[in-house]
């Protein structure tokens, strides 16, 4: 499978280092940001140190590039300027470059945490209405709203991928039911990547085939990657594992608490 130039924001992080090792073998030109200096590692990467707020950089950063995988931005709870900030005009800077620079594809990285708020009990799929969990949560609402928007009025084919619990292998009880494999990180990425231009916007879950997975898996029909990875292999040697979850409580866990959001709030 040859990807053409593919660019990767938020490139030094947990997802985006995974990502980067197993695409430059299949894509013809890696380009990779970060706010972070990065090294080249191979002949066919291209790195450059932008900040995502800086919209001429990040239009520069992108120009000639096939398709585009978002993952720059701030990963968890914070201020909601700031996360407006990094997430939501990183996002729409990340687009907007897309579309000056007439690149088809973008894939945003969303997050579970748009629905946190929906009971553990709920099979939940993400044509429902969203529920976050938090301020982050409401971030990444905006960033799926500006997807949608760009999809349907300037025609570009965006996917966004609400992320489980990615992890190295699962640690809590909630990660039997939320955890995302680096194995099906890589694979539901590469499908977004190459699925057909035709698909003009969908939203999907990105988790492994957790057997306590209270989120639907895509359709084929809306992105052709089946996971193959499960938690529940690794249950033994989590403690708790054995205890029932409480199927009323929040998907999101200890991430719809108040005292989660309080702390970034003013006293």
């Amino acid at each position: 499978m040859v990807l053409g130039t593919v660019a990767v924001t938020g490139a030094a992080g947990n997802i985006g280092s995974v990502v980067r090792a197993a695409l430059r073998h299949e894509a013809t030109r890696l380009v990779l940001l970060d706010r972070v200096p990065l090294r080249q590692e191979a002949a066919n990467e291209e790195v450059h140190t932008v900040d995502l707020r800086d919209a001429v950089a990040v239009e520069s950063a992108l120009s000639g590039v096939d398709c585009v995988l978002h993952l720059g931005g701030l990963p968890d709870e914070a201020p909601l300027g700031e996360l407006l900030e990094a997430n939501v005009l990183g996002t729409h800077n990340v687009l907007e470059a897309a579309r000056c620079n007439g690149i088809e594809r973008v894939v945003l990285a969303s997050s579970n945490r748009v629905t946190g708020f929906y009971p553990t009990g709920h099979l939940t799929g993400p044509q429902e209405p969203v529920r976050p969990d938090g301020l982050y949560g409401v971030s990444k609402v905006a960033v799926e709203a500006l997807g949608q928007l760009y999809a349907d009025k300037f025609g570009l084919s965006v996917i966004c991928l609400r992320i489980g619990s990615f992890e190295q292998t699962p640690t809590e009880p909630r990660h039997l039911a939320t955890w995302l494999s680096p194995r099906d990180t890589i694979g539901y990425v590469k499908a977004a990547l190459t699925a057909p231009t035709t698909t003009r916007f969908t939203t999907v879950y990105a988790v492994s085939a957790n057997a306590r997975r209270f989120w639907e898996l895509p359709a084929q029909a809306e992105l052709d990657y089946t996971p193959v990875d499960d938690a529940e292999t690794r249950a033994v040697h989590i403690p708790g594992a054995g205890t029932p979850a409480d199927p009323s409580a929040p998907q999101a866990g200890p991430y719809a608490t108040p005292e989660f959001t309080l702390k970034h709030l003013r006293p």
